[in-house]
C-alpha cells in the first residue's frame, strides 16, 4: 500500500461457509482478516465454498465437484472482471472504473459476484444464450458465490460485464427493464445502480457471456454468520493459545 498508492487492490476473499467448515478456527481467521481488508483492499469479492458446491450442484448437475470444478467457476467469474483490461470492447471498464461505480461509501467494499451462463453440459444446447437470458440468469440468487441472499437485502450497486457480440442498446435495456421491474430491490437514493460494460471477445467456447459483481446489503448474512460463530468460540476462550502463543 504504502510503496504503491495507485494501485487498485482487488481482493477474491474466500469466507468461511455456513455449514461447511474446513479448519475450527475460520472465524478467527475470517474476523481477524476482515479488519485489514476494510482498511487495505480497494474491492473485495466474496467468494464461498458452499455456495460454489451449491451451484455445482445444482446448476452444473455434477455428482462429485472437486476443488477444480469449483476454481474453475472462480476462474470463469475473475477472467469475467478483468476481460476489459485484456480485449478490446465497446463499452470498456477497469477495475478503477469499476471501484468508483460500485463503491458508494468506502468501506462497503464487499461484492458478491455470479457468473452466467451456467448450464449443466446436458442442457446446454437448449438454453438460448441472449441478452434477456443471461441477465436474468445472472441475478438470480442461486448464482451468487457467497452463501448469500441478495433477496434478503437490498442492491447499493451493481455491475454487469457482458461478452459477445452484442449491442449496448440491447444491453442498457435489459438493465433498464430489471431497475424498473425490481425497484424495490435497488435503493432509492442512488439513481441508475447499474453500470455495464461490453466486450468483444467471448470467452473461449461460448458465444456471449456475462459476470454480475453486486454490492448489496444482503453480505451482512455473511458478516453476521461469521461473528456469531467468532462470538460463540471467543466467549470460551477456546482455541486462543494457538493466536496468543504467535503473538
Amino acid at each position: 500500500r504504502e510503496e504503491y498508492p495507485d494501485r487498485i487492490m482487488c481482493t477474491y476473499s474466500v469466507c468461511p461457509s455456513p455449514k461447511v467448515s474446513d479448519t475450527v478456527v475460520e472465524p478467527y481467521n475470517a474476523t481477524l482478516s476482515v479488519h485489514q481488508l476494510v482498511e487495505n483492499a480497494d474491492e473485495v469479492m466474496c467468494l464461498d465454498n458452499e455456495a460454489l458446491y451449491d451451484i455445482c450442484f445444482r446448476t452444473l448437475k455434477l455428482t462429485t465437484p472437486t476443488y477444480g470444478d469449483l476454481n474453475h467457476l472462480v476462474c470463469a467469474a475473475m477472467s469475467g472482471i478483468t476481460t476489459c483490461l485484456r480485449f478490446p470492447g465497446q463499452l470498456n471498464s477497469d477495475l478503477r472504473k469499476l471501484a468508483v461505480n460500485l463503491i458508494p461509501f468506502p468501506r462497503l467494499h464487499f461484492f458478491m459476484i455470479g457468473f452466467a451462463p451456467l448450464t449443466s453440459r446436458g442442457s446446454q444446447q437448449y438454453r438460448a444464450l441472449t441478452v434477456p437470458e443471461l441477465t436474468q440468469q445472472q441475478f438470480d440468487a442461486k448464482n451468487m458465490m457467497c452463501a448469500a441472499d441478495p433477496r434478503h437485502g437490498r442492491y447499493l450497486t451493481c455491475s454487469c460485464m457482458f461478452r459477445g457480440r452484442m449491442s449496448t442498446k440491447e444491453v442498457d435495456e435489459q438493465m433498464l427493464n430489471v431497475q424498473n421491474k425490481n425497484s424495490s430491490y435497488f435503493v432509492e437514493w442512488i439513481p441508475n445502480n447499474i453500470k455495464a460494460s461490453v466486450c468483444d471477445i467471448p470467452p473461449k467456447g461460448l458465444k456471449m457471456s456475462t459476470t454480475f459483481i453486486g454490492n448489496s446489503t444482503a453480505i451482512q448474512e455473511m458478516f453476521k454468520r461469521v461473528s456469531e460463530q467468532f462470538t460463540a468460540m471467543f466467549r470460551r476462550k477456546a482455541f486462543l493459545h494457538w493466536y496468543t502463543g504467535e503473538g
